[in-house]
């Protein structure tokens, strides 16, 4: 059985150039600016093969949703996808996920950043600064996709720009010394301290939960497909230069930090992006970096809005979300699952408001929070890999013509989903992600269970 997109469509007011930068947007957040510790941690400098081994498996993800979007873009896509081909629990789990995985991750955003504003503004209270952040954000959703896409356009730019500042003046630091008394460092520190794999195989399949983390997001790519013009040629251009420049930009950046800097020195450092910048003579390097992460973070919250709202207006036209999200505003947005999304957000920013009064360790918790939403981020890479191999088959015909297959088919799908596999396992085995995707899990059972109480029976005759 599979279910029909009862959704109406929306309007198609993005340009190629937006959908691009809507991508870039999701997946380079405030993963790549304070997560990159944590991973070099783990692994040591051959934290680099795990991002270009976790880059494979997302541009096989990404050739294989943009192989399905070519011949069938829409708002929804990859849930679409996964209703018709795999089963409509799949898309049912895909939409549930992204919804709980953006409202965790608006929250977390919005948290981090009111810290960054309280980095100019020490004395005015947290929740006055997420509630200003959230409204702020709420508006831009429901003024139009175009206002949407122009914002994330500009908070996606400050953060590549600064991403290609830093690589350069890295370059300048390894080869001419600049900032460090005129001698070059090389390259001996890929290797000086310890090894070049330092936490093993362990270390380095740890590593792989926070890069996946990271790079989550860029699914967005396929949602934004539903409202941009001339949508073929627009997924096929995007699709190919989101992904190298995303691993430019993540690979270019962990490279200059590793190579510049002691591996086992870098948590006393504080950022690694802040200390970069300082070293070559920018004084005011704190601010800049400061306003930087500050725009990541909005950029993080803004997506999830936009994302999880389009989730959310068609589970409710699948009749599996209350029907007040159906409705369409004269702008033509989902104006209802906007507001219900960044209701979410709010409520979820003022339990951890309150809970950080009580608890002043609240920064572990907050990792806790933000990192249970790894696993059903990755709902949507596992649904769009089993969805392919059924897509296949139903569009023979469309597949001989098809200038954009994912290459190597069948067996890039089963060498993809395997590694996902391993990667939530290596998840359990951390101490540090444990509950993590204890909590991840949870929620997707009780998805599951709330879905086949509604559906009973309908399981069994797919």
């Amino acid at each position: 059985m599979s279910k029909k997109n009862n959704a109406p469509q929306l309007r198609r007011t993005m340009t190629a150039g937006q959908m691009e930068m809507i991508s870039l947007g999701g997946a380079i957040g405030v993963g790549l600016f304070m997560g990159s510790t944590s991973t070099i941690k783990w692994t040591g400098p051959s934290v680099l093969l795990a991002y270009m081994f976790v880059g494979l498996i997302l541009y096989i993800v990404m050739r294989a949703l943009g192989e399905m979007l070519y011949i069938n873009p829409g708002t929804g896509s990859f849930a679409d996808y996964a209703t018709e081909y795999v089963h409509p629990l799949a898309g049912y789990l895909a939409e549930w996920a992204n919804v709980f995985e953006y409202i965790i991750v608006g929250m977390s955003e919005v948290v981090a950043a009111t810290e960054y504003l309280k980095y100019w503004w020490p004395n005015i209270s947290a929740l006055w600064l997420g509630i200003i952040i959230i409204a702020f954000l709420l508006l831009a959703n429901l003024a139009s996709a175009k206002a949407y896409a122009s914002l994330e356009f500009w908070f996606a730019m400050i953060k590549v720009i600064t991403i290609i500042l830093m690589i350069v003046l890295g370059f300048i630091v390894i080869f001419f010394g600049v900032g460090n008394g005129g001698k070059p460092t090389g390259f001996s520190n890929l290797w000086a301290h310890g090894g070049f794999f330092t936490g093993g195989v362990k270390g380095f399949f740890f590593s792989m939960s926070i890069i996946v983390g990271s790079y989550e997001g860029i699914e967005l790519l396929g949602i934004s497909a539903g409202e941009v013009a001339h949508p073929q040629e627009a997924i096929v251009k995007s699709v190919k230069s989101v992904l190298f420049r995303i691993l430019i930009f993540y690979v270019g950046a962990i490279f200059v930090i590793v190579t510049i800097y002691p591996w086992n020195k870098l948590s006393s450092l504080g950022s690694p992006f802040v200390t970069t910048f300082a070293k070559v003579g920018i004084t005011v390097a704190a601010s800049i970096i400061n306003f930087v992460v500050l725009t990541a973070a909005l950029s993080g919250a803004n997506s999830g809005i936009y994302s999880s709202s389009r989730m959310l207006f068609k589970l409710s036209h699948d009749g599996e979300a209350p029907s007040p999200f159906k409705h369409i505003s004269k702008r033509i947005v989902p104006d209802r699952a906007i507001m219900g999304i960044s209701g979410g957000i709010f409520i979820g920013f003022v339990l951890n408001v309150i809970a950080s009064q009580f608890n002043h360790s609240a920064s572990d918790l907050f990792v806790i929070v933000f990192s249970s939403s790894v696993l059903p981020g990755m709902i949507p890479w596992f649904v769009i890999l089993l969805a392919e191999l059924r897509f296949r088959r139903h569009n023979k015909d469309k597949m001989a013509t098809h200038p954009f297959k994912l290459p190597l088919y069948p067996f890039t799908n089963y060498f993809a989903f395997a590694m996902l596999l391993v990667i939530v396992v290596f998840m359990f085995i951390n101490p540090d992600t444990r509950i993590s995707v204890i909590v991840g899990a949870l929620v997707l059972i009780v998805a599951t269970v709330v879905y086949l109480i509604r559906h009973k029976g309908e399981f069994k005759k797919n």
